[in-house]
């Protein structure tokens, strides 16, 4: 499938903007908390795998948070991947190699973007820049972005699929916007969807990141086992091992290194998330 050239063809929800009581600004604690959570494995796999021939061949290091709102998350999710990625270059007596960073925000048109700059942390070491439009589709120039950030993002949809709201379709959803205890119709109707939106989304990533480097997608899901009501959330990670091995297959990465292609799946515990809660 090709990906989705024309953002403006999305269903487009943004965060409450501002700074009120009721902005998502002040109201994203949880999010900020997987982030957190996320901060060692995101040390972890940089440290690992990360190419270092992208040292190398740049001095400036690209980094694009997707969906990234109006912070401030994405602010401290960019300085984690910037202290990982300085990690990462010191470990390979490599100080000098980058020598600048360059962070695009990227969002929904409607994003409050205004908000999202202001906010911007005073004594931060990269430039920033906005980028505007459906990560569903391309944002980038070709091999352009080093490393990509989508945190909590890849379960809103595209678009409601079209089957749930016709009352003539065997999956039609009575006008809810959920599938929780919905008929397998309803169900299949929306992994269908999320699978569809996985291959835009990753053929898009496919032809902007620069071969060696790397995506971190922090995606909601549950273990193998989850209730019925949950088939797309549990599905969720086949779903993206899926497109991420043919990804590798087609665009990114030569056939011998398929075989070690992989996806670090981790669970919170119930212990975190309580404290999240």
């Amino acid at each position: 499938m090709a990906p989705a050239e024309e953002s403006s063809k999305f269903e487009a929800y943004p965060m409450k903007s501002g700074d009120g009581p009721n902005s998502y600004a002040n109201n994203s604690t949880y999010q900020r908390g997987i982030v957190d959570i996320a901060k060692e494995l995101l040390h972890k796999e940089i440290a690992e795998k990360l190419d270092i021939e992208i040292f190398i061949s740049s001095n400036t290091f690209h980094i694009a948070d997707l969906d990234c709102s109006v912070g401030p998350n994405t602010f401290f999710a960019v300085q984690n991947i910037l202290e990982a990625v300085e990690l990462k270059s010191q470990s390979q007596g490599l100080n000098s190699q980058i020598s600048e960073f360059q962070v695009f925000f990227n969002d929904h048109t409607p994003n409050d973007f205004n908000m999202l700059f202001k906010s911007l942390p005073q004594n931060r070491r990269y430039y920033a820049a906005g980028v505007p439009g459906s990560f569903y589709g391309r944002l980038f120039p070709k091999a352009s972005i080093h490393f990509f950030h989508a945190s909590f993002c890849l379960h809103w949809l595209s678009r409601a699929p079209k089957e749930v709201a016709d009352k003539n379709s065997s999956a039609w959803n009575k006008g809810r916007i959920h599938y929780l205890n919905s008929r397998e119709e309803v169900v299949k109707a929306y992994e269908a969807q999320h699978g569809e939106d996985m291959e835009c989304f990753l053929h898009a990533r496919a032809q902007e990141i620069v071969c060696g480097g790397l995506m971190l997608l922090i995606v909601p899901g549950l273990p193998h086992g989850a209730s019925h009501s949950h088939t797309e959330a549990k599905g969720s990670h086949e779903v993206l091992g899926s497109c991420l091995m043919d990804m590798a297959r087609k665009v990114r990465v030569s056939e011998e290194k398929v075989d070690s292609f992989n996806v670090p799946i981790y669970y919170m515990s119930p212990q975190e998330l309580e404290a999240l809660a």
